[in-house]
């Protein structure tokens, strides 16, 4: 869960404090602007588009973090939290919390951190939304993704001891679909390499080489080189006799 979220510079928030404890916790205000920065900032620790008009007036970025709280989660999410996180690196504070951060500059491109790596907006939504469900008119990042939904469904009907068999068996389907690929493309290159080597064998054939052959080709290619100069040779010889 979201124990605590840090925002400086963002819209009407110059720097404000929030920490959040089991239960319900209500935001109060006489305008929506600050409660409306308040949700802007759980977008963006939910990998949401940042945009540089949101950033405060006279500063050069806004800075949104926030730390969650991984103990007392399901199996499920607490290994894919977990997974998440050897992914990308990320470390867990002392206590156990992880800290996420979205920085977002007025002239450059936003950054998101993880455990005290920068990782990818992606990443960060995908350890976020995890952890973190908005919910608004037209909004709930989590059924957003396809995975979740299928998640969803999967535990309803109650699945669980099917559907790992199942992919258990597609794994096993693909790695022997992938063998046989690999088989297929090799006996084709096999082919193609015997087509060739019976072309260069009829080549062969065409010509009839006979034993000793090579040094009688040798011989002419030597004689026929030196043509020239036993034709100008003999030319010479002819004046000379002839007393031309």
């Amino acid at each position: 869960m979201l124990t605590e979220i840090r925002i400086e510079a963002l819209g009407a928030i110059s720097a404000a404090t929030a920490e959040f404890g089991r239960g319900l916790t209500v935001l109060t205000g006489e305008t929506g602007t600050g409660k409306t920065m308040v949700v802007t900032s759980l977008h963006l620790l939910g990998g949401a588009r940042a945009d540089p008009s949101r950033v405060r007036s006279g500063s050069a970025r806004a800075v949104v973090e926030g730390r969650f709280t991984t103990t007392e989660l399901g199996d499920g999410v607490s290994e894919r939290v977990d997974g998440i996180l050897e992914a990308s690196g990320a470390d867990r504070d002392d206590d156990g919390s992880v800290i996420a951060a979205r920085s977002v500059s007025k002239d450059g491109p936003s950054r998101a951190y993880l455990g005290g790596r920068s990782v990818p907006a992606k990443s960060l939504a995908t350890f976020t939304t995890e952890l973190l469900a908005l919910h608004g008119q037209n909004d709930q990042l989590r059924l957003m993704r396809p995975d979740e939904q299928r998640g969803a469904l999967d535990r309803y009907v109650d699945v669980t001891g099917l559907l790992a068999k199942y992919r258990k068996l597609r794994d096993e389907w693909l790695t022997a679909r992938r063998d046989l690929i690999d088989r297929r493309n090799r006996a084709r290159d096999l082919a193609m390499e015997a087509d060739r080597l019976q072309f260069g064998l009829g080549e062969i054939d065409a010509v009839a080489p006979e034993a000793g052959e090579d040094d009688a080709l040798v011989a002419d290619i030597r004689r026929l080189s030196e043509l020239d100069a036993l034709r100008d040779a003999a030319q010479t010889a002819r004046a000379a006799l002839s007393g031309e």
